[in-house]
This record gives structure tokens, sequence and C-alpha cells, in this order.
């Protein structure tokens, strides 16, 4: 595979499973240093084994998104090692259970908008100063279509509130250096969908390597 990225740092947020995980494979495919920022340790030595046999390379920050301090100190080591990050990616999400809006349990709720909002926010707020350094940044953030829609209440208004921050930050650097995408993928078979679809038929879902490769194709 032709090594697209290059020396190109490629920080993925949620990188241990479904789609980040994907995309982090896919990075170093193309010869990126990829710093893969996730919950799940198990998952991160995974794909630090896949990686192994890559062109790239890849550092693990075993992290909570919702983790304030954390971000902090894992976006000052990333400056004070390459001085910027060129692309940022963030997968990571929580699906709270369905529900009849009425009967959404407040924890739930609340669990979903520090994930999905406030988790967005922190890092939009955290990680933009290090794609200035970028001579060409770029920012990929997942989209989802089910706002509105019946049982997907929490889920639902905590997309729509991420996609209303990311529109925001779209157009205020519209003029700026700064790419910001958002991107909605196909019906994947991850673990994310299974909890939305349980017993689903996965064979006619999209594999997540083949999705990450239309969201590499928005950075190359």
């Amino acid at each position: 595979m032709e090594q697209t990225l290059k020396d190109q740092i490629v920080l993925v947020t949620g990188a241990s499973r479904g789609i980040g995980r994907a995309v982090a494979e896919g990075a170093a495919a193309r010869g990126a240093q990829v710093v893969a920022v996730a919950r799940t340790v198990g998952g991160l030595e995974d794909l630090a084994d896949a990686i192994d046999a890559l062109p790239g390379d890849v550092t693990l920050v075993p992290l909570d998104v919702t983790d304030e301090g954390g971000i902090q100190r894992m976006c000052a080591a990333v400056h004070e090692r390459w001085g910027r990050a060129d692309i940022w990616v963030h997968t990571a999400i929580y699906a709270p259970p369905l529900s009849l809006a009425p009967h959404i349990a407040v924890k739930e709720l609340d669990k979903t908008l520090s994930i999905n909002v406030r988790a967005v926010h922190r890092c939009v707020a955290l990680i933009e100063p290090l794609l200035a350094f970028s001579k060409s940044p770029r920012a990929v953030l997942m989209d989802d279509t089910v706002a509105g829609d019946p049982y997907y209440g929490a889920y639902g208004a905590s997309k729509a509130a991420a996609r209303a921050l990311a529109q925001s930050w779209q157009r205020e650097t519209a003029e700026q250096p700064l790419q910001v995408h958002l991107h909605t993928p196909p019906p994947m078979s991850t673990a994310l969908r299974a909890r939305f679809h349980p017993g689903e038929n996965r064979d006619v879902l999209t594999p997540p390597a083949q999705a990450a490769g239309a969201v590499l194709d928005l950075l190359t």
C-alpha cells in the first residue's frame, strides 16, 4: 500500500475497537505514526500487535476521553515528542440502552452526554492547539443520523448536540488551514451496532476496515 500518510502524526480517540481501530490500522498501513487512545488496554495491545507488521508505528494511550486531566497530559506529551498532531479522528462513543423517551434513566442520559458531547468538546478544545502546528491539519468526527428516531432519545440527542458543535467548529475554521470533516459511516458489524440491533444479520453489514477506507480517503 502506498504510504500516503508517512511521517504524519495521526491521533485516534476510541482506537481499541470498531471503526476507530480500523482507522488506526489503516493509517499505520499508510505509514503514519498513530497515537491510539482508548479505555480498553487489551484492545490497544491487540492493535499494537497488528500494527507491528505495518510500515507505521503506534503509541498506546490507555485513557478515558472523559478524563480532562488525562487528555491534557496526553496532548502535552504529544507536543513534547512531535510538536504537533496532523490528523485527529474521533470515534469514541457510548451506546445507551434503547428506551422510550419518558423512561430514559437519568444516569444513562448523563453518561451518554458526558461521553458523546462533553468529551467531544473537551477534545476539540485541547487537540485543536496541537493541530495548529501542522502544515495540513485535518479532523474527522463521526456522525449518526438517528436523532429523532423512536427509542433513540438519549443517543440521538447526544449525536445531534455533537453534530451541532462540530458544524460550528467546521464553519469557524472554514478560512483556516484546518479541515474539519463530519463523517457518517455505513451500518457496520461492530459491538455498538449489535447493542442497538441484537440478532441482526451481520453478513449484510459493512466491515469496519472497509468503512475506515472512506475515512482515510478524506485525509489523503
